[in-house]
């Protein structure tokens, strides 16, 4: 099988594309990679921010690990520019970043920030000054602390308030990003914040959560209707964490679950944006309370969707259960590396419904890296990325219309609930330091991206 080579300092890269799966992207497609607003901006308290539910969760004991916080994390606010020269040297295509609404907007409602609104004008501008596409999310889980005291998503009216502030960053930068999603992954927000608790604001209440699902969903309609208005330039979505669903056997009790956990965690989501409608399934415990003309809201067409993928969903109703066969691993989160669930889910996707330009916005690999003689020797991440970039060409291939890959993330960050624990990043940061480092992964990455621009394709 021929390969497309790659060097660094003189060093064959490992792990090289096949011409194969170089073929099947297409000269066209973009190599990016993505990172959100509380887990690298830090200056939490700095010119005029307003307190999300994060710092809020955050700075409440045991909640995250070690009691650690986005105060400062890998403090991006300060070292913007040389944070874009670095995505520069690695030849990225794209960029995804969030806007922290309680940075541009502290309350949620009512008075702008100007300081906030530059910051992002600024980064907006070097990225295109850079050649890098920027593609914004609107909403990546940090609430303003003051909307969560009206009762947060849970309250219909934030609906309306994120429809404002949508309205009000398409217009500041519509003009400028390639791509504008409204969501970051709303199955985050809704369960693990408000039904199990483990991601803020903290809640334990279900049925809650089926209601902020539809609030969530609801406020992605109302903002594509606002962004429309606007005309902006560039593309419109929504980005949604999806997996592929095997069961342990052909039972019916497993059959029966896996039907359930795909329609709680896939078409929840897909089935009201292009259906119009939430799913009916005997084992889902909570609908949501819709208003007249709710769905129509929702479904409002979408110029792209933004896929995040990490791992499948593995089905046992055995007791004890059926453990997962794991042949390739788990990452350090202590996920099972199955890239096939990757090609099975867009291709399922895209049988089931009529779709947009798909980006994978979301994948990536949490490791136990370490710094030695300022290099970090991941080939296992290499070989994440690699498997999953072949799952997207085998897709591509199937007639799925993938456009891009955005690799979670470009740098170590803080991790959430896990805090500093967890380095998911290309780029090593030590957080003592602020000091940024290329992984072996970031190297591999530019290399593959510069071979699949240049066209390097046939041996």
């Amino acid at each position: 099988m021929k390969t497309i080579s790659q060097k660094k300092s003189g060093i064959t890269m490992a792990l090289p594309l096949s011409i194969e799966t170089a073929n099947a992207l297409g000269a066209n497609f973009k190599w990016g990679a993505a990172t959100a607003a509380y887990q690298i901006e830090g200056a939490a308290t700095e010119d005029g921010r307003g307190p999300s539910i994060w710092d809020t969760f955050s700075h409440t004991p045991g909640k995250t690990v070690n009691g650690e916080t986005g105060d400062v994390a890998c403090d991006h606010y300060h070292r913007w520019e040389s944070d874009v020269e670095l995505m520069s040297g690695l030849g990225l295509d794209a960029y995804r970043f969030s806007i922290a609404w309680s940075r541009v907007q502290p309350n949620g409602d009512g008075a702008w920030n100007a300081k906030g609104l530059d910051f992002y004008d600024r980064l907006v501008d070097r990225l295109l000054s850079k050649g890098i596409e920027p593609h914004a999310t609107l909403y990546h889980w940090d609430l303003p602390q003051a909307l969560q005291d009206l009762g947060g998503w849970a309250n219909r009216d934030t609906a309306f308030k994120f429809a404002n502030y949508a309205d009000e960053m398409s217009r500041r930068l519509g003009d400028r990003l390639s791509a504008l999603a409204t969501h970051n992954e709303p199955w985050c927000t809704s369960i693990l914040g408000h039904a199990v608790g483990k991601f803020a604001p903290g809640f334990r209440d279900p049925a809650m959560a089926a209601q902020v699902s539809h609030h969530l969903l609801l406020s992605h309609g109302l903002a594509m209707g606002a962004m429309r208005a606007n005309n902006p330039r560039c593309k419109l979505g929504i980005v949604l964490n999806q997996s592929s669903v095997s069961m342990a056997t052909d039972s019916a009790a497993d059959a029966a679950k896996a039907r359930t956990e795909y329609a709680s965690f896939v078409r929840w989501y897909m089935d009201p944006i292009f259906r119009g409608e939430y799913p009916a399934d005997p084992g889902i415990a909570h609908y949501p309370t819709v208003a007249p003309g709710d769905m129509e809201i929702i479904k409002a067409p979408i110029d792209f969707l933004g896929i995040n993928y990490y791992t499948r969903i593995w089905i046992s109703t055995a007791n004890p259960p059926v453990p997962a066969p794991k042949l390739m691993g788990e990452t350090d989160m202590g996920w099972e590396i199955h890239p096939d669930g990757l090609r099975q889910l867009l291709c399922s996707i895209h049988r089931d419904y009529k779709l947009p330009p798909i980006y994978i916005t979301e994948n990536g690999m949490a490791s136990a890296d370490t710094l030695v003689e300022g290099r970090v020797n991941d080939i296992n991440r290499i070989g994440y990325v690699k498997r999953h970039i072949e799952a997207v060409a085998q897709a591509k291939a199937d007639g799925v219309d993938v456009r891009g890959y955005f690799y979670w993330s470009l740098m170590d960050n803080y991790e959430w609930d896990s805090g500093y624990s967890k380095r998911f990043g290309m780029v090593h940061v030590d957080y003592d330091t602020q000091a940024r480092t290329l992984k072996d992964s970031a190297l591999w990455y530019r290399d593959i991206a510069q071979a699949q621009r240049s066209g390097r394709r046939n041996g």
